[in-house]
């Protein structure tokens, strides 16, 4: 696909979306942070004193994008961050690690034990999944163990290939896979 699609690069922080999002720079996408069209549109609150995080009011920001995200981009465009599915795209990449590996990475950023906990548990439960939209082709990649130049790959061929499969027929379920 080399024609202008906007992609969202989402999943639960510590899973490697803004390391995929540089590398994706790097061979010439243009990348976009979440946090950054807040900014620019105005829809950033104010900075969460328990996690020191700033909220974006997503309703904001989808109305404001709305207007000139209307028709696709000229060029393909890559959003980073744990939010950007909620932004009109024309296809979601969720990344996604096992919520062990996920929660050493996050103590090793310095992340509360609360904030360490309530991430845990999103990706465990497949946050992003429960919020999935329909419309938009989607698709989910395993972080734990892949070094990011194979997941790299793998989303390259996914855009290559025109966002094909739509749907994967499988999806990570790491309650299940804790039960084995």
């Amino acid at each position: 696909m080399t024609s202008g699609f906007r992609l969202a690069l989402t999943g639960t922080p510590g899973t490697g979306k803004s390391t995929v999002a540089r590398i994706l720079s790097e061979r010439g996408y243009t990348v976009v942070s979440v946090e950054s069209l807040a900014r620019e549109h105005e829809c950033l609150g104010e900075v969460d004193p328990a996690d020191g995080a700033r909220s974006v009011d997503l309703d904001m920001l989808h109305d404001s994008l709305a207007p000139g995200w209307s028709s696709p981009p000229e060029h393909p465009l890559i959003i980073d961050g744990h939010l950007s599915h909620h932004l009109p795209s024309d296809a979601v990449a969720v990344l996604r690690c096992s919520p062990d590996v996920l929660e050493a990475r996050l103590a090793s950023r310095g992340y509360s034990a609360e904030k360490i906990q309530a991430n845990y548990e999103w990706e465990l439960l497949g946050g992003a999944w429960n919020e999935r939209e329909r419309g938009s082709a989607w698709i989910e990649f395993d972080t734990t163990d892949s070094d990011v130049v194979s997941v790299v790959k793998s989303l390259s061929q996914w855009i290559s290939d025109g966002f094909k499969p739509a749907s994967p027929g499988s999806v990570i379920d790491w309650v299940a896979r804790m039960e084995e």
